[in-house]
């Protein structure tokens, strides 16, 4: 059971790492305090999302609005893409994009629901590299408190969420390795994977 709350705990992390940026005029412009708006505006709307009483299908689209607005969603899917992508074509890369995009909508977007009653308060940030790391506990209803790292990123051109730590595990790395693991299933057949993608999740 303990395992199963720590896989609930990433699973849902990861879903709210992807969702959330905050406006910014240029790459040297992000600070700390507009790091930690990202995370904030990123909890504010998710929330948003989970206390709508919408159906499933329409929390789904709310979602995937959220998920093509905010996320830096070229670095979260080529990241998990992991070496395949040197030897894919631009169309190849595209169409991955794209079907990850789905893919990751319907994966996490379905798990909305268990956030219900949780908070996420957000205690500080500091310079890490290029980017910034913002810290915050969060708590899930039935579930003790634990440590989250945000990291956020201009690197795109406005700051994003591009990646999470929780309790010293990225999530990102994570993620990575099990889509190379569908990749290793497929036999590298990158086609197939884009478009085993869209129907999973």
């Amino acid at each position: 059971m303990a395992q199963n709350n720590i896989i609930s705990r990433r699973t849902l992390m990861l879903a709210m790492s992807s969702f959330a940026a905050f406006s910014a005029s240029g790459a040297h412009a992000l600070s700390g305090p507009q790091a930690e708006s990202v995370v904030q505006n990123a909890v504010a709307d998710i929330n948003k999302i989970i206390a709508s009483g919408k159906s499933e299908a329409a929390m789904l689209r709310d979602f995937k609005r959220v998920f093509t607005r905010y996320a830096d969603v070229n670095i979260i899917a080529l990241t998990t893409l992991g070496p395949a992508r040197r030897s894919a074509s631009k169309a190849q890369v595209r169409a991955y994009v794209s079907a990850f995009q789905d893919y990751f909508t319907r994966k996490y977007g379905r798990r909305f629901r268990e956030f219900i009653g949780g908070k996420i308060s957000v205690q500080g940030s500091r310079k890490s590299k290029s980017n910034f790391e913002v810290q915050s506990t969060a708590k899930l209803r039935g579930s003790s408190p634990f440590k989250v790292l945000w990291l956020v990123s201009d690197r795109s051109g406005s700051p994003r969420i591009f990646n999470m730590i929780i309790e010293g595990v990225n999530v990102l790395t994570s993620e990575r390795a099990e889509i190379g693991a569908m990749l290793d299933k497929r036999k590298g057949d990158l086609d197939r994977l884009t478009a085993d993608l869209r129907s999973l999740g």
